[in-house]
């Protein structure tokens, strides 16, 4: 324990966040650029160093967080970022994406404040970078082997760069025209900017991973016959065939997937797009849907100057504290957050109703209302009770000319030729069925993400992605010396 009354003297401070109306002019990342190190080393300082660290067993990829805690408020950043790499990839990733299940799990948390895991990990992988620490690695030998990964999102990249870390050589293929599936396309610019995510991959690049853009394993080239060519074939396709809502008016133009909207608006950003098709400026949008797609399309809306943002959750307002009865320490609470998109659309006033939250919850969406040239113009509402239930006399209308749909997603997408392609079979879920090792009804063909998982954190991806990367190197070798966090490959292997 780096402070043994850290926790008792120290209270939690968090980043700093820009100005609402400072960042919402721009799409630089929301937190005040250097504003994490000059409180992050008191802030790890706060960690109890506990005999059973529960923030560690939160945590997916199992961080050694209380390891990295202590280096980091005795100034020992070099050794922080080798304890934070040796179970996560992608820190720099993870340290602003992730919705830190390890917080609620820290031992302080009973009571107190937790301690700010998240801030530290970022200031971690950031400093590492800044200072030159974070260099390929690239393997001592060749194993001879070959493994195609298809699919560049988290959970891909990671499988890639262990992979490619034990030597076997690693192809990766992308639909898009650029590497980073979810992590470039679906994140908006101001949570990650992308200069994070091409450091990263120039660094795979100089490790020996390649990459292959703008090849639809299924249509541009025979899925069977891609993974004929390979030792082993990882699919991390991610889980992008979305939910839909079934009801009337779903037909008229303005209503769209989120995934539809986000993707556009990073286009524009890295220069592919000169305006975005569905841009939400000076138009009324309403978005349903109550998680952190809901949210990214909230920022990207009010950056692109929507007149009003409203956000439809058909669940009801969580608490703002913790129910220890419902969901006690350790678990994650569902609990009422303010994400930095509502901060925003709060300061600025963007409720279309007046002296009303953005957020609607316990709203159910009952139809939309298009004008003569079969364009959305409103959504009617009817408020539900906690079981769903409709409550009589609640209808009401919000003007709307742009209606996101972020209802999550369902698993991989199956017409794309990659399931029928290799005659992969699929779970109860509609998700890729595998067994305990990743791998599928396929020989030599592994499964990880979300197309296996189904919907989940970025954190999880990366600790799938790690894990696939295990089982297909002992497949290919007999054994692995890999680190895995999920599974039977839960810790070095020999045969």
């Amino acid at each position: 324990m780096a402070d043994p009354m850290g926790f008792l003297s120290t209270p939690r401070r968090e980043a700093p966040r820009r100005p609402v109306r400072e960042r919402v002019r721009d799409w630089g990342e929301v937190y005040t650029p250097g504003g994490l190190l000059p409180i992050v080393r008191e802030q790890a300082g706060r960690c109890m160093d506990c005999g059973i660290p529960f923030c560690h067993e939160a945590c997916p990829l199992g961080n050694l967080i209380p390891e990295w805690n202590q280096l980091v408020a005795r100034d020992d950043w070099r050794a922080a970022g080798e304890r934070l790499h040796a179970t996560n990839n992608f820190p720099e990733f993870t340290g602003r994406l992730c919705p830190a299940p390890c917080e609620p799990a820290c031992v302080l948390a009973i009571n107190q404040p937790a301690v700010t895991i998240e801030n530290v990990e970022a200031a971690v992988a950031d400093r590492i970078w800044e200072e030159g620490l974070a260099g390929p690695r690239p393997p001592e030998r060749l194993s001879g082997r070959t493994v195609a990964v298809i699919g560049s999102g988290p959970a891909g990249l990671a499988a890639a760069q262990q992979l490619t870390r034990a030597g076997h050589t690693v192809a990766v293929y992308e639909r898009d025209e650029r590497v980073g599936g979810l992590l470039r396309y679906g994140i908006p610019e101001y949570k990650l900017a992308k200069r994070h995510l091409d450091r990263r991959l120039g660094q795979m690049a100089a490790e020996g991973t390649r990459f292959r853009t703008s090849v639809r394993v299924g249509s541009d080239v025979d899925a069977a016959e891609l993974a004929a060519r390979y030792d082993a074939t990882v699919i991390a396709v991610g889980a992008a065939a979305w939910r839909e809502l079934a009801v009337p008016g779903r037909e008229l133009a303005g209503v769209h997937q989120a995934m539809e909207y986000l993707p556009l608006a990073n286009r524009v950003l890295e220069g592919g797009l000169d305006a975005s098709p569905l841009s939400a400026a000076g138009r009324h949008v309403v978005i349903v849907g109550g998680g952190d797609t809901a949210a990214d399309c909230l920022g990207t809306a009010v950056r692109e100057g929507a007149l009003s943002v409203t956000q439809l959750d058909i669940r009801a307002r969580p608490s703002a504290g913790r129910d220890d009865v419902v969901e006690p320490w350790p678990t994650f609470p569902r609990i009422h957050r303010v994400s930095p998109a509502h901060e925003e659309a709060a300061e600025l006033g963007l409720a279309a109703v007046a002296d009303t939250d953005v957020r609607v919850f316990s709203a159910a969406t009952l139809r939309f209302t298009g004008d003569e040239r079969g364009r959305v113009r409103a959504l009617r509402l009817r408020e539900v009770d906690a079981e769903r239930h409709p409550r009589a006399g609640t209808d009401r209308e919000l003007p709307a000319d742009l209606v996101l749909l972020a209802l999550g997603f369902r698993g991989p997408v199956l017409d794309d030729g990659v399931v029928d392609g290799l005659g992969l079979a699929l779970d109860g879920r509609g998700a890729l069925a595998r067994d305990e090792g990743f791998g599928t009804n396929v020989p030599g063909v592994f499964a990880a993400g979300d197309a296996a998982r189904g919907q989940s954190l970025i954190v999880w991806a990366i600790a799938e992605g790690r894990s696939v990367a295990a089982a297909v190197d002992r497949h290919l070798t007999g054994r692995t010396g890999l680190h895995a966090p999920i599974g039977p490959y839960d810790r070095p292997l020999t045969a």
